[in-house]
């Protein structure tokens, strides 16, 4: 079979996810807050605009090289899970229920909990008044209601919530792009210096932006949702990744064309520094709404997918059984408190970013080890019917397989502890795999 997608003939159930609805989560799990805030610590390392650029293409270069090698597994497997079926199918099942573990316990809610104080922070800027955790605990719980819902509305409500994103942040680059004159800056590679891209200071920028494109995966927990997986998912998760791709470079390009490299190096709040030179005094408040109303379908997503975890997990244990059940619509309404409730916990008690620390090796690993199982999949198992085979084959795995061994290493070594502890946090979901064999499968 040629390398892309082939379209089979299925006929698409009534309640099936449709291809829009699948796309929304990818650009909706894809941008939080990296993109608003990492360009402040690249530019104290990388000063030409075509460098900082280039960063943030060669980042969704590799998120779509991911992206690639997914889609093949996906297609293979179309159940909804992501890493915890591939893992399982590649390696065995204590390597996909370690990976399972990490995603319905933390791995989801974690991030949860980060969006939901974010929204709270930029809250204040739109209005001083306003208060954080309260505003983050109400719109964890506004989604959960409204993922609880189920059937059309939910999806309705992450397509709809989606494009308003994109509509806001579109219009704040059109808006950059036509304010002024701007900075005395250079997108040319004519004034770029090479070795910028060999240093230290890319190689490390490179692992932040990589974390900014976290989420093109989004679409693989919901496979098994979809009305037409070999057609649909690979579409998803190329259109939502490369859609990305260029609202990030264009972001950034607005940031510096707006605002002094001086301003930005070092700062947080990049957007809101941008929103400032952009809108005038009040840009802030502009900004900060902009950021505000764009984290609600971000953590639509995650409380979508990330449920979808444990219910494929609690299928395959007796022990985890009550996770499985579904309510007269179909929703998996235990699987989805649990993730509000440990999301609401790890905002009430503040550790969600200690906890994001300790579990971004293991997530890393994670994926790193799911691209490496597609290459052993091709190996020893050539015969399993491939629906879709990863374009770029086998460089685009390799490209991906590069730079994530490289951001397993510099964790390593910036974050020994905390990479130690992500490791601790997949042997305990072996412990748990453990007792569940020895309870007994269905």
């Amino acid at each position: 079979m040629t390398e892309g997608a082939t379209r089979p003939s299925i006929e698409r159930p009534a309640s099936a996810v449709a291809t829009p609805a699948a796309t929304a989560l990818v650009v909706a799990d894809m941008i939080g807050v990296g993109v608003f805030t990492s360009l402040g610590f690249q530019v104290t390392d990388i000063q030409s605009g075509f460098g900082l650029l280039l960063l943030w293409g060669i980042g969704g270069l590799v998120a779509l090289c991911g992206a690639f090698s997914y889609a093949e597994l996906a297609t293979m497997f179309p159940r909804s899970s992501g890493e915890y079926i591939y893992l399982t199918r590649a390696y065995n099942p204590a390597v996909g229920f370690m990976a399972g573990w990490l995603s319905a316990t933390i791995g989801f809610a974690a991030p949860v909990a980060l969006a939901a104080m974010a929204f709270g922070h930029y809250a204040r800027a739109f209005h001083p008044a306003a208060p954080p955790l309260p505003l983050g605990l109400a719109v964890i719980w506004i989604v959960t209601a409204i993922r609880l819902t189920g059937g059309r509305f939910g999806e309705a409500f992450q397509v709809g919530s989606t494009l308003l994103k994109l509509l806001l942040v579109a219009a704040f680059i059109a808006a950059g792009f036509a304010a002024g004159d701007g900075q005395p800056v250079s997108f040319a590679p004519s004034a770029f210096d090479p070795a910028q891209v060999f240093s230290a200071g890319f190689a490390v920028s490179l692992v932040f932006v990589m974390y900014a494109y976290s989420g093109w995966n989004a679409a693989t927990y919901i496979a098994g949702d979809l009305a037409d997986p070999h057609y649909s998912l690979p579409r998803a998760l190329f259109l939502g990744t490369g859609l990305v791709i260029v609202l990030y470079v264009a972001l950034n390009a607005v940031f510096l064309r707006t605002t002094p490299l001086h301003e930005l190096a070092g700062q947080i709040d990049v957007a809101m520094i941008s929103g400032r030179h952009v809108f005038g005094a009040d840009g802030a408040r502009v900004v900060g709404a902009v950021i505000c109303v764009g984290l609600i379908p971000t953590i639509g997503a995650m409380m979508w997918i990330g449920p979808s975890v444990t219910v494929a997990m609690a299928e395959d244990e007796r022990l985890l059984r009550l996770f499985a059940r579904r309510t007269s619509g179909g929703v998996p309404a235990a699987a989805i408190l649990l993730q509000c409730g440990v999301a609401s916990l790890l905002l009430l008690t503040q550790s969600y970013e200690a906890v994001l620390q300790f579990i971004q090796f293991g997530l890393t690993l994670c994926s790193f080890l799911t691209v490496l199982g597609l290459i052993r999949l091709r190996i020893l198992r050539p015969d399993l019917p491939r629906p879709y085979r990863a374009w770029g084959y086998p460089v685009t795995p390799m490209i991906f397989l590069g730079v994530t061994l490289f951001m397993l290493v510099y964790l390593v070594v910036a974050r020994p502890f905390q990479s130690l502890g992500g490791l601790a946090v997949m042997l305990l979901g072996l412990a748990l795999y453990a007792v569940c064999r020895a309870y007994g499968r269905r």
